[in-house]
């Protein structure tokens, strides 16, 4: 992390007042309008962020500039994360200019990875309490970072064992209804936990009462992630029609489809825990029918009403924590 001094604001005459922010690293920093000149070259962009449009115009630029020089109109760590989360994997770095001593460990170690910079006037608490945090960054180093989800293209399915099956009460249950019709063997990737997913089959399996949908997973509770086609997460009751969510068949093989519409009715739900490598634990709602299917270790379509404790099904192990559906290089307990 960074020490930047910001030397606009110094008691020096104005004919020689800096205009800029002196830096720690790399030398100095000036601002011309909302661009950060280095020696000549623009090497980002400075945004002050008022509400959520700015903080949506910052997110654009992440990408394609290799600095974000972010102020706030009333300090907030929520859009700071945000920014970090999306700055996350990519080429850009993140310094926030901050006016008091509380918010420097904050926007230090936000999301567990913190700003890049920290730019603070050249007042002595500020630089102190700066590089007591900037320290403690450095004792941080030797914990490995975890990269952001690439898009989707194929995944290593697990098996999940079953270790309990409850009643899960009555609640809402999503249906998602794509634009493409599913084959038989693909379904969505759900689950409660942001690095533990059951495959859920879709509506493809005839059947003696009810006819076949075969555009549609009957995906269970709200607050389940799903996998979007990206490679983020969204929760089910966040999906909006034109949304794109990744599809997977018991191979592994993935695709992209549209979601037309969302179906939430209230049904009788179980609660499946199961427990996945090294011990791991996760856990999902979904409808007590037996036209909601898992995928068995075979590869095998099995309705959820027959699963049983120590059944193996199919699911997808994800590494790392997320941010508003980003990876993140944060540890997060999910239970």
């Amino acid at each position: 992390m960074e020490l930047w001094i910001d030397l606009r604001e110094s008691n020096t005459p104005q004919e020689e007042k800096p205009m800029g922010f002196e830096r720690s690293i790399g030398g100095d920093v000036t601002v011309e309008g909302n661009k950060l000149i280095q020696a000549g070259t623009t090497i980002g962009a400075a945004l002050h962020i008022e509400k959520g449009e700015n903080q949506d115009e910052a997110r654009a630029l992440i990408g394609s500039v290799s600095w974000l020089l972010v102020s706030f109109e009333d300090w907030s760590m929520i859009p700071l994360e945000n920014l970090i989360a999306a700055a996350e994997g990519t080429p850009t770095q993140i310094a926030a200019l901050l006016t008091k001593v509380t918010q420097i460990q904050g926007a230090a170690f936000a999301l567990e990875r913190g700003v890049d910079a920290v730019v603070v006037s050249p007042d002595e608490a500020l630089i102190e309490a700066a590089q007591i945090s900037k320290a403690q960054r450095l004792e941080r180093l030797d914990v490995a970072s975890i990269p952001a989800t690439p898009s989707v293209t194929n995944l290593q399915l697990c098996n999940l064992r079953i270790t309990s099956v409850e009643e899960g009460g009555i609640g809402e249950r999503y249906c998602v209804d794509f634009t493409s019709l599913l084959n038989i063997g693909e379904g969505m990737l759900i689950g409660s936990n942001a690095s533990s997913f059951m495959l859920v089959h879709s509506e493809t399996i005839p059947s003696e009462f009810v006819p076949v949908r075969p555009f549609r997973v009957n995906a269970g509770s709200p607050q389940s992630y799903v996998l979007m086609g990206d490679g983020s997460t969204k929760y089910l009751s966040e999906l909006t029609s034109g949304d794109q969510v990744t599809v997977v068949n018991a191979h592994g093989a993935t695709r992209n489809v549209v979601v037309g519409r969302l179906k939430i009715e209230q049904r009788p739900l179980l609660l499946f825990r199961w427990e996945y490598e090294n011990h791991k634990e996760g856990h999902m709602f979904l409808q007590q029918a037996e036209t909601v299917r898992a995928v068995d270790s075979t590869g095998t379509a099995t309705s959820v009403t027959s699963l049983a404790i120590g059944d193996k099904i199919l699911g997808w192990s994800d590494a790392g924590a997320r941010h508003i559906g980003v990876t993140i290089s944060s540890t997060v307990s999910e239970r």
